[in-house]
């Protein structure tokens, strides 16, 4: 069986050091020999960044764009053209600023690479001083940094050279009440004991199977279907699923026999034919994912299908 690439998403607001952590990260898969490739997204028609990538890594651009709405499709694309292109032991994933961390997720959880890319974690690196600041910021800007900072898997506060012990006391307290059990740290210039991070492999979704409901916790879990469903009784059950499942994305084959791509967010569902042969499965997104309720609840439709 082909072992699958591990993915590290960074994710944090503009500015906040992502760059720079990034080379540190390189310079450590460097010195354990092993093979990494990034995937970096600019917001603008120009990349700015990438000239922090050494020449001998692989890198793919998403450019002029957010890889949460406009490149979503993109990035899928680029995502799998890497793990083909390459053999890779680790990819790391810069997201612009403006990218929701579940939605980088979601992009590699697709069907087309659930064979070839196992996520470890979600690094959120975040400007601290901005973030005590964040009152003078839209609400936007607001929500989008407080969502990076509750789907974190590990969070860096980075540039806290200059604040006080109870500044510091406070992003303490954040981390603690945003994101309940969560490892985070303060630090400068993005220094972090590396080894922590790449650690972080062992005990994060890896089976994308969670065991237990953290709060606040994003989750992942696949479900394979034995056959065909009736759509009607599929989505009889879509409407009565918890409102705490963010997205589903996968293959599924109703009573034409046709095969669809079947996607579903913010309550909507949507079906695409798909020409090729798929394997039936399903990716569920969300947040205190009840797997066994999930389960029976598939099945039961399965069965009434029949």
């Amino acid at each position: 069986m082909k072992k699958k690439t591990n993915v590290i998403i960074l994710a944090g607001f503009l500015g906040s050091g992502k760059t720079t952590l990034l080379k540190q990260l390189l310079e450590y898969e460097k010195e354990h020999n092993h093979r990494t490739a990034v995937l970096m997204n600019e917001l603008g028609t120009v990349s700015i960044d990438s000239d922090a990538v050494p020449g001998d890594v692989p890198l793919k651009e998403l450019l002029n764009g957010c890889i949460c709405c406009s490149l979503s499709d993109q990035l899928e694309k680029q995502l799998w053209s890497l793990c083909k292109e390459n053999e890779l032991d680790t990819l790391i994933i810069e997201a612009t600023g403006a990218a929701h961390p579940i939605d980088v997720l979601d992009a590699c959880l697709s069907p087309y690479l659930l064979d070839d890319l196992h996520v470890s974690c979600i690094i959120s690196i975040m400007d601290a001083p901005r973030w005590l600041d964040r009152d003078k910021m839209n609400v936007q800007a607001k929500m989008l940094m407080l969502e990076q900072i509750k789907h974190a898997d590990f969070i860096i506060w980075n540039k806290t050279v200059s604040l006080s012990e109870t500044q510091k006391r406070q992003l303490e307290s954040d981390a603690k009440r945003l994101n309940e059990g969560t490892p985070y740290m303060l630090t400068d210039y993005a220094k972090v004991e590396l080894s922590q991070l790449f650690s972080l492999t062992v005990k994060k979704r890896s089976e994308h199977h969670p065991v237990t409901a953290e709060k606040l916790k994003v989750k992942t879990w696949i479900y394979s279907f034995q056959g065909f469903v009736k759509k009607g009784v599929f989505e009889n059950w879509l409407r009565e699923a918890p409102s705490s499942i963010y997205r589903i994305k996968g293959y599924i084959k109703n009573e034409d026999q046709q095969i669809y791509l079947f996607q579903y967010s913010y309550g909507l569902p949507s079906y695409e034919k798909e020409l090729m042969k798929m394997p039936l499965r399903l990716v569920f997104i969300g947040e205190d994912l009840d797997v066994e309720k999930l389960t029976e609840g598939l099945q039961e439709v399965e069965r009434m299908s029949k």
